[in-house]
Formats: structure tokens, C-alpha cells, sequence
């Protein structure tokens, strides 16, 4: 019975550390999927002058749009986004497109990871970082 109770309390406390652990490697994926989504971009911006569309006038197309890549376990769609203008960081950016000079790319949290303390997390073609919850830029973004 002693060993039961103790199997208990350690389980008590190792799993919501598993699970804090599970959440930062899904937003340390959906972190490394934006950065090479941003890379895309200036490969992009690099062959025609332009994020928006390519020298022919069409309109640009991200080589992926989630995160892990590979559609296992899916945890983030990744877009493009309105720039946030507001000073309301509670509210989640609304889709969009870049223009020819800027652009900003969120992963939306899906499935488990939609009540992560972070919420949808953004980054510029400057390299700016963001998330529109209250958890703090260094706790969401450490890469």
C-alpha cells in the first residue's frame, strides 16, 4: 500500500512536468518552422525584389504551413498575418498576405497546444518576435 501511495505522489508531480516539457518542444518546433519560413522569405525577397509575388506577378506560396513539418502530430498552422497595429496583445492576429516590402508569419496553436500560455506566436521580416498571450517574449521565444 506504501508503494502505491508512493508511485502516486511521484507520478503527481513528474507528469505535469512531462507534459511543460511536450509544450515547449511543440512551440521549440513551431519557433524552428518560422525561422525557415523566414529564411524562405529572403531567399524569396532576394530572386524578385519582393515578398509578395515573384517577377511573373504571382503571388507568393509558403513551402509549408505546419509545424513539425512532417504532419506528424500536428500543434501549429502557419501563415501569414496582418501586422498587429493594436496595442491589445490578447487578441490573436487575423490571416493575411505579405506586401512587397513586409511580411509577418504566425503559428496558430491547434489541438493541445491551444491553451498554451504563449498563443500564436508571430515573427517579422525584421526578425521582431511576438505572442499574443501574457506569458513573457523570453518564455515563448528561446531561440
Amino acid at each position: 500500500m506504501i508503494v502505491v501511495a508512493i508511485i502516486g505522489i511521484i507520478a503527481a508531480v513528474a507528469y505535469p512536468s512531462y507534459q511543460e516539457y511536450v509544450r515547449n518542444a511543440k512551440r521549440a518546433d513551431a519557433e524552428t518552422a518560422l525561422m525557415e519560413l523566414a529564411h524562405f522569405m529572403e531567399r524569396y525577397y532576394t530572386a524578385n525584389g519582393r515578398y509578395d509575388q515573384d517577377i511573373n506577378g504571382k503571388a507568393v506560396a509558403l513551402p509549408f504551413n505546419q509545424a513539425p513539418k512532417d504532419g506528424s502530430g500536428k500543434a501549429y498552422d502557419l501563415l501569414f498575418v496582418v501586422p498587429d497595429t493594436d496595442e491589445d496583445e490578447d487578441e490573436a492576429p487575423d490571416p493575411g498576405s505579405p506586401t512587397s516590402s513586409t511580411y509577418t508569419l504566425a503559428a496558430f496553436p491547434k489541438g493541445s497546444m491551444v491553451n498554451d500560455v504563449c498563443g500564436v506566436l508571430t515573427l517579422t521580416h525584421t526578425g521582431a518576435k511576438g505572442q499574443d498571450k501574457n506569458a513573457s517574449l523570453a518564455q515563448c521565444w528561446k531561440r
